[in-house]
């Protein structure tokens, strides 16, 4: 099954700090087939395609046959792809978008501010 990796136009650029040449280069390490989407750069707001499909605007993101997206911070993409867990992300219901992380969330110890 092959997915795709929308990314950004910049493909010439392949140094491990570049968020989507790390995810990339991941798929291509675990021999992951893929469709590489190069997506519009700036401004932002012309991401349609993605946006539509994270409700983001950022890079890298993988698409699913099914049509299911996948999109976290490159790192944790990286070792997901790394760790062979890239099909699980592909969930057959929704988006597999990552929620912020508890932390940045009020919990029961954080006291309301009025």
């Amino acid at each position: 099954m092959a997915v795709k990796l929308h990314r950004c136009s910049g493909q010439w650029v392949k140094i491990k700090a570049h968020p989507c040449w790390r995810v990339e280069k991941a798929l291509i390490d675990s021999g992951i087939e893929y469709e590489r989407v190069s997506g519009p750069g700036r401004p932002k707001s012309q991401r349609t395609t993605l946006i539509e499909g994270t409700g983001q605007s950022n890079y890298p993101a993988i698409q699913f046959e099914d049509g299911i997206w996948y999109r976290e911070e490159s790192k944790a993409m990286e070792q997901t792809i790394r760790g062979g867990q890239l099909m699980e992300k592909d969930t057959g219901g929704a988006t597999a978008v990552a929620e912020p992380s508890p932390a940045a969330e009020p919990g029961p110890e954080t006291p309301e501010v009025h």
